[in-house]
């Protein structure tokens, strides 16, 4: 990845904020203590060689699902030479352990050789009584630090430092903020790949998420209105704690260039898609820029439907 200053970036993406938001403050600040409310990760910062896992990917359940396609965040922490590191993204459930399909919000601090993984990840699904949604806690249910499918993650060492702190107020413009923060860095760097993760909270407003159904789909999802119309969209109302990874352009490896899953603590929880309170959002973010890019399982088959 090319790897601009804070400093830069902040620059950057205020200006480009600009044209999507009517009030935007972007600046170099010291990340706040994420083990405290409203996050409660189970580490401090998105600090120390920040890295970005494409892991699998959407051709492994679209068309047809291939349910063989099992990883394990541990592993994956190895594989990306951070082992112990923390991780934050966007993913789907191993249904091996949950017997479903669900949404991931992967939050792992994962194992070392002196300490056991903390799993404060979270699971969407649909709940079999009334359809809504169903949010709990992984660890609730089950002890393991496994996905499946696919997965989007931001990787460090979870430690303090410096980030970039972004407010955005009242979006004026169609792009979603993910979206607008991908796009800014794409149209500043051109050819040069950045990538950024970390976490936002959507503090005030609604949000538009989908859920995926706990069946994966018999007739194949040939077209993106094919999945549309299979998975399930919800209306769910701040503050929702996001985890967004963003590549500003896939230099070549069929990646993923933005995904975001988000949970809350009332209850609700999904993939993010777009704020449907643009006059009244809020959103207050803290990224890093990545330095490393692994692309891990990448499909030998690929497609460019679902990817949003």
């Amino acid at each position: 990845f090319h790897v601009p200053s804070l400093e830069e970036l902040a620059g950057v993406l205020q200006k480009g904020l600009k044209e999507n938001f009517a009030d935007v403050q972007v600046s170099v600040v010291d990340c706040p203590d994420l083990t405290q409310e409203p996050f409660n990760f189970p580490a401090k910062g998105i600090c120390g060689k920040p890295r970005i896992a494409d892991v699998g990917g959407v051709p492994y359940l679209i068309p047809i699902v291939q349910k063989e396609k099992v990883y394990d965040l541990n592993t994956v922490a190895k594989d990306i030479e951070l082992p112990g590191a923390f991780i934050l993204g966007a993913g789907a459930v191993s249904s091996k352990v949950l017997g479903i399909n669900a949404e991931f919000i992967p939050i792992v601090q994962t194992k070392s050789e002196k300490k056991p993984a903390v799993n404060g990840s979270y699971i969407a699904q649909i709940n079999p009584a009334d359809k809504g949604c169903l949010l709990e806690k992984y660890s609730s249910k089950y002890t393991d630090c496994e996905f499946g499918l696919l997965a989007n993650l931001y990787a460090s060492e979870g430690q303090p430092g410096k980030v970039i702190e972004v407010k955005a107020n009242g979006r004026t413009g169609e792009l979603n903020f993910v979206s607008c923060l991908r796009q800014t860095l794409e149209k500043h760097y051109g050819e040069k790949p950045v990538g950024m993760g970390g976490t936002f909270i959507i503090q005030k407003g609604k949000a538009k998420i989908h859920i995926m159904p706990p069946e994966f789909s018999a007739c194949p999802l040939n077209t993106d209105e094919d999945v549309n119309n299979w998975l399930k969209f919800f209306e769910m109302k701040a503050p929702l704690i996001c985890q967004p990874v963003i590549v500003s352009r896939d230099p070549g490896f069929d990646l993923r260039v933005e995904h975001t899953h988000c949970f809350s603590h009332h209850g609700e929880g999904g993939h993010y898609h777009q704020d449907t309170s643009p006059d009244s959002v809020q959103y207050l973010g803290y990224f890093q820029p990545a330095e490393l890019l692994f692309r891990i399982d990448r499909p030998q088959e690929t497609h460019l439907v679902g990817r949003d």
